[in-house]
């Protein structure tokens, strides 16, 4: 039987630590960071995401501004909003909430968020920096993958990793920060050949690709590491992942659970990048 990954209790201790290192700045300097969140639309579940972002500051100290804007909202005017927040000095971290209006250019939009304050690290000048391994922000979900392998006790290096998902928000990502650790990297897709015979080999195999329970016990090695980005509703309105939890559980030696496992650590390692935004635009570095 597996021991179980408790995302929720290790992005606690996240959040926990951001409280405790936001409160000494304040005592010291009297300012706090902020978090600006642009919402446009009413998609319930960008809704969600944002109440919980906020929670979520409120939780760790930080001042919170939402933007929320209506769903006819033109590109030009999320600019013009983009702009003013980058502009404004009192605002540390700027997150706008996607998927946007088919009017509107995610690309475009994720491109004029200052670099700085791009707290999502989806900026290219942050990508380009996690290739080389010169980074201030990580994306907020690979992030919280590698927080949750570092509380299993098991270290990343000369262990054979595979990714399954080529996204830029995580498969991408995911890879560089395993290669970062000295982790032998694959990354697996839809093109990928004998799948099985792939996964099968992995010491830790973290698993992106958005389709309900797709890992069967049959893909993964005795005594793997299994972590599931996936976040999938059956038809009966239940949650599971892309990993066939049921069924792998037995064979593997740590597992995520879905919901509870990277959920999350997505807002908690968001939080921790709008702190460090927020030292570095006031240079609170000692």
């Amino acid at each position: 039987m597996a021991n179980i990954i408790d995302g929720k209790q290790v992005s606690a201790n996240v959040k926990e630590q951001v409280r405790q290192e936001t409160e000494i700045l304040f005592e010291k300097y009297g300012k706090r960071p902020a978090l600006a969140v642009v919402i446009v639309g009413n998609n319930p579940a960008s809704r969600v995401y944002v109440n919980n972002k906020k929670k979520a500051c409120e939780t760790v100290g930080f001042q919170s501004f939402e933007y929320a804007l209506p769903e006819d909202t033109s590109q030009e005017e999320l600019l013009e909003l983009v702009q003013t927040l980058n502009e404004d000095k009192n605002i540390n971290g700027i997150l706008v909430q996607l998927p946007v209006p088919k009017q509107i250019d995610d690309k475009a939009i994720i491109n004029a968020i200052s670099s700085e304050k791009d707290v999502d690290a989806f900026h290219p000048e942050n990508v380009g920096k996690i290739m080389i391994g010169d980074y201030a922000f990580l994306p907020c979900t690979p992030a919280g993958v590698m927080e949750l392998i570092h509380a299993t006790g098991i270290e990343i290096a000369g262990k054979k990793c595979v990714v399954i998902g080529r996204s830029n928000i995580v498969g991408k990502p995911m890879a560089m920060l395993l290669l970062h650790e000295s982790g032998t990297v694959t990354i697996c897709h839809s093109r990928t050949q004998d799948l099985p015979s792939v996964t099968r080999e992995a010491d830790i195999l973290i698993v992106a690709i958005g389709k309900a329970n797709f890992v069967t016990a049959d893909m993964v090695k005795t005594g793997a590491v299994v972590i599931d980005v996936g976040m999938n509703r059956l038809e009966n309105g239940k949650l599971c992942g892309d990993v066939n939890f049921a069924e792998v559980e037995s064979k593997v030696s740590w597992i995520t659970p879905v919901p509870g496992g990277v959920g999350p650590m997505t807002i908690a390692m968001l939080m921790k990048n709008t702190l460090t935004a927020f030292k570095k635009q006031n240079l609170f570095f000692e």
